[in-house]
């Protein structure tokens, strides 16, 4: 299982919604690999160019909020993207990425912190974020480990394929 995510930081502000993290107007596709190329976009015009497998997503309050469509942490994950640390996340969000496999993590101080370019690491067991940048550690709620394995797993649905074949 993992427990430990690493990857460069690229920061974003309070209440990005999920028409800044995939705009409206490629909702006409759910291939997430198209999603992928347009993650982001609207809240900073050079992240899908910049973004690379492996790095992770720091923001301020109230991550993901606006509508409930499932195609906001699938553009995340199809993009690359390992986590999302954020000082709060919408709660339909919050459900969908872990519904869709994407890690989420939440903590009061290191968004604060924490600046694209930087290099951070994650330890999901319990709840560290260190930025190897600036040698700071911030605390994070630990990831419960069972939201982890169905994460791991790749989501909900296939944690459950999953388990109906060990069951």
């Amino acid at each position: 299982m993992t427990t430990t995510l690493q990857g460069t930081a690229h920061k974003f502000g309070d209440n990005i919604d999920t028409d800044a993290i995939i705009p409206a107007r490629y909702l006409n596709t759910t291939d997430p690999a198209q999603l992928a190329q347009h993650c982001m976009e609207d809240a900073d015009p050079a992240f899908p160019a910049a973004a690379r497998p492996g790095d992770i997503i720091v923001a301020g309050l109230n991550f993901g909020c606006g509508s409930s469509r499932e195609h906001a942490p699938i553009a995340i994950k199809a993009k690359g993207i390992t986590a999302v640390i954020a000082k709060s996340f919408a709660r339909i969000f919050y459900r969908n990425a872990i519904n869709t496999g994407l890690t989420i993590i939440e903590s009061p101080d290191a968004p604060d912190h924490i600046q694209s370019g930087h290099r951070i690491s994650i330890d999901l067991t319990n709840g560290i974020i260190t930025n190897h940048t600036t040698h700071e550690t911030y605390t994070a709620l630990p990831f419960p480990p069972e939201m982890q394995k169905i994460v791991n797993a790749g989501g909900l649905m296939e944690s459950i394929k999953k388990n109906k074949q060990t069951g």
